[in-house]
């Protein structure tokens, strides 16, 4: 035991000797050696400690930082890279903001619009009249089912910093073998060159999806990021999937919308309802209708909603018709409304409906038998919309109202929500997002009461509001805390720029949201802020009747029976991105 400890000893009083040599030796050194010496020192005393470190410590460290980061630690050296791109890093970040992987399916084709322009169609809008315009004692006697009238009826009431995505060639496909090249893209002849509207060259169409032997989620994140900075650029091209006229189409008003993607192929399709009493199911990667429900209503088809296979339509026939998608015929009629059914929703527990005859109903599955029949609105209820344990109606007399969804009770009635009826909502618990005729829509948490509005009535930072008019469409604007460079048109980020006429329905996504209005117009709202990030206008010849969105475009419909896609993912290959 004493030998080793001399050793040490000695070791230690050994090495002190050395260092006391070597400062003597540096000591005695002119300045210019000394930085000579210290230039080849410096590297002996940098140590990569995270890459010495084992790959799981490494990965572990690596896990608590941000895209951007993980971005420039790739750069530094061939063994941070390697950790920086590892796919679980990645994929957790994905994960946090909803993004997932699937495997890419057939590329997508949509075909150019129509420009001519429409006369407004004045029957079944599929909306209830207001408070005001309704008899207490006689409104199941109104002879036009077409519901809400128009607001004139009274007045009472830039790409991101990240490296893109290597891109591979594409080509135009479509349900022939070819098409003309100059019908690929948006641009038609005689038509308006717009801000924020992209104008492809011949070429532009689809891209080639990339098939990878495993999910590569930094591709996977890098390209969302990308779909995300092109919707605040408001940076997109614009197609449609129908246009007036033509073959195996709607042939009427198409009133209602839903991108849908099947849970077991992970293909999405897109499904539609008509004055013209159909259902119509679009394969949005051919352009082609795969299926159309026709003879199941005996009027306007004015809501639809899809989930788990099964699709429910409700229309101006007072009828709710529940369709098995994968059996392909009627799975249940429900009659139980007096007048117009305006809007239908359903999850895996129960089925909601509304109607104009001012009340809300559910039925429980697997039978849908009657659950719950709830009143108390003072006109006809336009919409409506359901969470696990929650239904949110809305009607023409201004109102929301929460209810207990496995109760049915009424939990709380916000009066004059809006100054006019309410068009429509949609859901995220405990958020709401409301348009109406007032022209505004409203984003609202029904918990804290707190969000925003594109009307200063109803805006919670109204109080430091002022008033001046859009640069870009020319309708009013409210600039929220004005500063002297906010005021600026460059500044739009402090911007709300309401639609000019009833805003007919409105989508609520987990960073946008989107509302369509009879002004012919769609607008892209930030979520949080409520800040005009895109102006969708040029694609509808007359008023739009339902909007929805995903990640990569968004889509309008509405009297001019054309179906708009607005892709914001144009020239990049999403096949993977799962919607």
């Amino acid at each position: 035991m004493i030998k080793p400890f001399r050793s040490v000893c000695y070791y230690t009083q050994n090495l002190t000797s050395i260092e006391e040599l070597v400062y003597s030796l540096l000591a005695s050194l002119p300045r210019s050696s000394l930085v000579n010496v210290q230039n080849e020192i410096t590297p002996l005393l940098q140590l990569d400690v995270v890459g010495l470190l084992p790959t799981e410590v490494a990965l572990h460290i690596f896990s608590y930082l941000p895209s951007k980061t993980l971005l420039s630690c790739g750069l530094v050296s061939r063994r941070w890279r390697t950790l920086a791109d590892d796919y679980t890093l990645w994929r957790r970040l994905c994960t946090t903001k909803g993004w997932y992987w699937k495997d890419p399916p057939v590329q997508s084709l949509l075909q150019p619009y129509d420009p001519r322009p429409m006369q407004h169609d004045t029957d079944d809008e599929g909306m209830g009249d207001e408070e005001i315009e309704m008899a207490p004692d006689n409104y199941h006697s109104i002879v036009d089912d077409s519901g809400f009238a128009s607001s004139v009826s009274g007045d009472l009431f830039d790409e991101p910093w990240f490296p893109a995505p290597s891109l591979l060639g594409f080509k135009a496909r479509s349900r022939s073998s070819t098409i003309p090249a100059s019908s690929t893209g948006p641009h038609i002849q005689g038509q308006d060159r717009r801000p924020g509207l992209h104008h492809p060259s011949p070429a532009t169409a689809v891209m080639h999806p990339v098939h990878h032997l495993r999910p590569n989620y930094k591709l996977l994140y890098l390209t969302c990021t990308r779909l995300h900075h092109r919707f605040l650029s408001g940076s997109y091209h614009l197609s449609t999937l129908q246009s007036r006229g033509t073959h195996d189409t709607h042939t009427n008003t198409i009133y209602c919308l839903q991108l849908y993607t099947y849970p077991g192929t992970g293909h999405q399709v897109l499904f539609t309802g008509s004055k013209d009493r159909t259902v119509k199911e679009w394969d949005l990667a051919t352009g082609v209708t795969l299926r159309t429900i026709e003879g199941v209503h005996e009027g306007s088809v004015l809501s639809i909603c899809v989930h788990g296979d099964y699709l429910a339509s409700a229309g101006s026939d007072s009828n709710v018709v529940v369709w098995d998608l994968v059996q392909n015929k009627v799975a249940k009629v429900i009659d139980d409304h007096e007048d117009s059914v305006l809007c239908v929703r359903f999850d895996d527990t129960r089925l909601v409906s509304c109607s104009k005859d001012r009340t809300v109903r559910t039925y429980l599955f697997p039978d849908l038998e009657p659950q719950y029949l709830m009143t108390g609105h003072r006109a006809a209820v336009n919409a409506l919309s359901i969470s696990p344990r929650h239904i949110v109606s809305a009607s023409g007399d201004r109102s929301l109202r929460l209810w207990d969804a496995n109760t049915g009770a009424l939990l709380r009635t916000f009066e004059n929500h809006h100054s006019r009826g309410i068009a429509s909502i949609d859901l995220d618990f405990p958020i709401v997002l409301s348009g109406s005729s007032d022209k505004h829509i409203r984003l609202f948490n029904l918990e804290t009461t707190l969000g925003w509005s594109t009307s200063s009535e109803f805006d919670a930072r109204a109080a430091s509001t002022t008033l001046a008019v859009c640069h870009n469409c020319g309708v009013n604007v409210n600039i929220v805390d004005p500063t002297p460079t906010s005021a600026t048109s460059g500044e739009r980020s402090r911007q709300q720029c309401a639609h000019g006429d009833l805003v007919r329905n409105v989508a609520l996504g987990a960073d946008f949201v989107v509302s369509g209005s009879y002004d012919f117009g769609v607008k892209v709202w930030d979520r949080k802020t409520g800040r005009l990030v895109a102006d969708l206008v040029g694609g509808h010849a007359g008023r739009i009747f339902s909007v929805g969105f995903d990640c990569t475009k968004v889509v309008s419909c509405g009297e001019d029976q054309r179906i708009c896609i607005w892709d914001f993912g144009y020239g990049m290959d999403t096949s993977f991105v799962a919607l």
